[in-house]
């Protein structure tokens, strides 16, 4: 079986990994994290969201995050723009990239965003268009791809239907989101084959929640479709506040010392990602949840207690 030579992974950990921590988590915190991540050879970071501090008071500092990172050539900044309003604050911080969201399920889409999952395509449709008349890249995130807290299991036309949408708008990129974590390899292989009926197979990402433990096997079977394009989470921050139990991303170091394992290039520094993972974990008081960095930071500590 050939798997791809080279992974590109969008750490999603500043954004979609803090966003539902319930302490505030300072902007020079965040920004210290974005720095640690693309010190260790992230080239795609997921910064911030656009979104109302009513809805999302974590996110409030968007601006100040934003404005306060050093760039580094090479690599991508992108923001979750949830409207026009939210599209338009965002340009004057200049990201690279925008992510808009849309579910497959039509329960959480009215639980979301209180709207219908054609509501939320014709509400992104403007922001697609300004945003690609601006020269911003536009990459759409596809929510429930294989299972709904309401609804249970999603069939694959479902997602067809929605990356469907997706390309109608405008939309240049799409992520499978297995948003509460249910998913098993066979099917996230048919969520993505309906999605790449109407994307190519450069044009599509994995997004992969790790509640019941499938995240790690759910990216293989990604692979072994030649995806190489993947949202994971450092320290495996994360989760969703409308799914009880549902766990963050997988993990950014899980999945790097897999590919590290099978040959596969990243361009990611694995201990300097263990150390960025154990930053922002010490600043939560609770331990990473990535079994890798466990595991290896286990191993540092006996190292440096052997050579006392």
């Amino acid at each position: 079986m050939r798997y791809p030579s080279r992974v590109k992974l969008v750490d999603v950990g500043p954004r979609d990994g803090l966003q539902n921590e319930k302490q505030t988590v300072p902007a020079a915190v965040k920004i210290e994290l974005v720095h640690r991540l693309q010190a260790a050879g992230l080239r795609e970071i997921e910064v911030t969201s656009f979104v109302s501090p009513k809805w999302v008071p974590q996110m409030g500092d968007n601006a100040e995050v934003m404005a306060g990172i050093t760039r580094q050539p090479g690599v991508r900044y992108s923001v979750l723009t949830p409207n026009m309003r939210g599209f338009e604050s965002a340009l004057a911080s200049r990201p690279d990239e925008i992510v808009v969201f849309a579910a497959a399920s039509e329960a959480f889409s009215q639980r979301n965003i209180n709207c219908s999952i054609a509501e939320s395509i014709e509400r992104f449709a403007p922001v697609v268009e300004a945003a690609r008349a601006a020269g911003i890249y536009v990459r759409g995130a596809m929510s429930c791809t294989v299972g709904c807290p309401y609804e249970g299991e999603i069939a694959p036309e479902r997602v067809g239907y929605l990356a469907g949408l997706m390309k109608g708008i405008g939309v240049q990129h799409v992520g499978v989101a297995d948003t509460i974590g249910v998913g098993t390899p066979i099917k996230v292989q048919r969520a993505l084959e309906a999605t790449l009926a109407h994307f190519a197979l450069d044009d599509v990402s994995g997004h992969f929640h790790d509640t019941y433990g499938q995240a790690l096997v759910n990216t293989l079977a990604s692979l072994e479709m030649g995806v190489w394009q993947f949202d994971t989470s450092v320290a495996g921050l994360g989760g969703c506040p409308y799914a009880k139990g549902a766990t963050g991303n997988v993990a950014t170091e899980d999945v790097v010392y897999m590919l590290q394992g099978m040959g596969i290039e990243t361009g990611i520094d694995l201990d300097a990602l263990i150390d960025a993972g154990q930053y922002i974990s010490d600043f939560l008081g609770r331990p990473t949840q990535s079994r890798v960095a466990k595991a290896l930071l286990a191993k540092r500590e006996a190292s440096a207690c052997d050579a006392v």
